[in-house]
C-alpha cells in the first residue's frame, strides 16, 4: 500500500478491480479545505480513460510491474509471438494488447510489462525509436525544399511514415514509436 505522496506518471494502480496507468496528476490546495491529489487514467486492461480524485495521504493500491526484454518472433492468427530473451520461452499475444503494431518486424526488440502478482502479460512496449527501410515512396520534386513539406512513404513493415522531400526508397529512416513520426535519416 501507498499514500497519494507516492503518486508519479506512469505508476499503476488498481481501482475497483481494474489497472490503470497515471498520465498525469497534480494536487489542489484551497485555504479551508484539505489538499486533494487528482490523476488522469488510462485503461491498462480496459479502453477507458477517467478521472479519480484522492483526498492528500489517502491510501492508494499501486502494482507491482516488471518491464522484461522480449522479441517479436511473428505474427499469425493466434495473435504476435514473442519469446523471452533470458530464458527462450514463448508467450502470444492478443493485438489489443500491442502498442503500435505496425511497427513491428521480425526480430525486434520490445519490452513486455508483467503484472508480478499474476505473472500475466498487461502491454507490449517498443523501444523509443525503431530504424525501418523505406521500401515505397514517391520522388521528392527538385528545388520544392523551401518548405517543411512532408511526403507519404511505406517502411518494411507496411506502415505509412510522414516523412521529408529527401528520403528516397531503400534508405534506413528513424521513426518515434510512440507517436510514429519521422525522427531522422540513418546511414547505414
Amino acid at each position: 500500500m501507498a499514500s497519494t505522496a507516492d503518486m508519479r506518471n506512469g505508476l499503476i494502480l488498481k481501482i475497483d478491480g481494474s489497472l490503470y496507468t497515471v498520465i498525469e496528476f497534480g494536487q489542489n490546495k484551497t485555504a479551508r479545505a484539505a489538499a486533494k491529489v487528482w490523476a488522469k487514467l488510462k485503461g491498462v486492461d480496459n479502453n477507458r480513460t477517467i478521472e479519480q480524485t484522492w483526498n492528500s495521504g489517502e491510501t492508494i493500491y499501486p502494482v507491482r510491474v516488471e518491464r522484461r526484454t522480449y522479441q517479436f518472433l511473428y505474427k499469425d492468427e493466434t495473435g504476435f509471438n514473442l519469446m523471452d530473451n533470458d530464458t527462450f520461452e514463448q508467450i502470444v499475444v492478443n493485438a489489443n494488447m500491442i502498442e503500435r503494431p505496425d511497427l513491428y518486424k521480425d526480430g525486434q526488440e520490445c519490452f513486455v510489462l508483467v503484472n508480478t502478482e499474476t505473472e500475466l502479460p498487461m502491454t507490449v512496449e517498443l523501444p523509443p525509436n525503431v530504424i525501418m527501410k523505406v521500401t515505397y515512396t514517391e520522388p521528392g520534386m527538385k528545388g520544392d525544399t523551401a518548405t517543411r513539406t512532408l511526403k507519404a512513404a511505406t517502411v518494411e513493415t507496411g506502415a505509412q511514415v510522414m516523412v521529408p522531400l529527401f528520403v528516397d526508397e531503400n534508405e534506413l529512416i528513424k521513426i518515434d514509436t510512440k507517436t510514429g513520426a519521422y525522427v531522422e535519416r540513418v546511414k547505414s
